[in-house]
């Protein structure tokens, strides 16, 4: 009789501490920020990680099982993930997370989408139509979708809604002092100018009030060539440039290479939540990217 009652009540606790919600998130991102709002109530997956490009993942087996189970699916949007997420919403069979249903959210959809074209001419390279999707590395669009994904998430579970308001409001009065200090710490790299490897930086750029002079991609998404790197060097010997940018997962030879010949500090920024050991979290991802940039402007 004691091993049955202790068999329903382990049965019992697996139960009550299982999550409410199963978000699949397309990038570290958005599973992180999820887990800061839904905390015990949801569990979450991340189809990337930070040393992975977004544009490039295999639909694997084991992803499309987490779409299949997914109750929301959060993602950057505006095409980024064009090349593999459609085929694993098709191969998953999942209704309840197909776009326009409740079930997904992407994230730039709540923000303004900078250097929209509306060009769909793929000759020009891995452009985005509906603006650029690297919408994380502005605070301000972070907490505009922590919002509208908490809003959404209660939406999805009513039952865990004062949770999920509670975690919120704890999150937004953080973040607000965060965004304070962020703002008045950087604020010697307002007009520094940076030459960076892809078109992720956008808004990060547009934040600090940092002037985009150059990519270290001659077409944006293929990788820097001889020719184009030769270039730059003629162009930035004298100067011009504060800073070379990369992001974790782009080959780092490229912006050591023109940083040996231009003299212009090379500096690798994590542009995802765990693209460094400090960050871990959205609140270190900015701590680390703004004291980076700091310590690539005093060499």
């Amino acid at each position: 009789m004691n091993r049955i009652f202790a068999t329903a009540l382990l049965l019992l606790l697996s139960a009550t501490s299982s999550a409410d919600l199963r978000i699949f998130a397309c990038e570290s991102d958005w599973a992180s920020l999820a887990q800061t709002i839904g905390g015990e109530h949801v569990k979450t997956s991340s189809a990337t990680t930070a040393f992975q490009d977004p544009h490039y993942i295999q639909a694997r087996p084991s992803l499309i099982a987490k779409v299949r189970r997914a109750d929301l699916i959060v993602c950057n949007g505006a095409q980024l993930e064009i090349g593999w997420l459609p085929m694993l919403m098709q191969k998953a069979n999942n209704r309840d997370v197909l776009p326009g249903s409740s079930g997904y959210f992407e994230a730039s959809s709540v923000v303004e989408r900078l250097e929209a074209t509306g060009d769909l001419d793929r000759a020009r390279g891995d452009i985005h139509p509906e603006g650029n999707p690297h919408v994380q590395v502005n605070p301000h669009n972070v907490l505009d979708i922590a919002k509208v994904l908490s809003e959404r998430m209660m939406l999805l579970d009513p039952e865990n809604a004062a949770t999920y308001t509670a975690n919120f409001s704890r999150f937004d009065e953080r973040w607000r002092k965060s965004m304070l200090e962020w703002e008045r710490k950087a604020a010697p790299l307002k007009g520094t100018r940076a030459i960076i490897h892809h078109k992720s930086w956008t808004y990060l750029a547009d934040w600090l009030g940092i002037e985009v002079v150059a990519h270290l991609e001659p077409v944006a998404g293929l990788p820097p060539t001889p020719a184009h790197l030769s270039g730059l060097v003629a162009q930035f010997k004298n100067g011009g440039a504060d800073f070379i940018i990369r992001a974790p997962y782009q080959d780092a030879r490229a912006s050591e290479w023109l940083s040996e010949r231009s003299g212009i500090p090379a500096v690798m920024l994590p542009l995802s939540v765990g693209g460094t050991d400090r960050a871990e979290d959205f609140f270190g991802l900015f701590d680390d990217i703004i004291d980076r940039l700091l310590g690539a402007r005093a060499e």
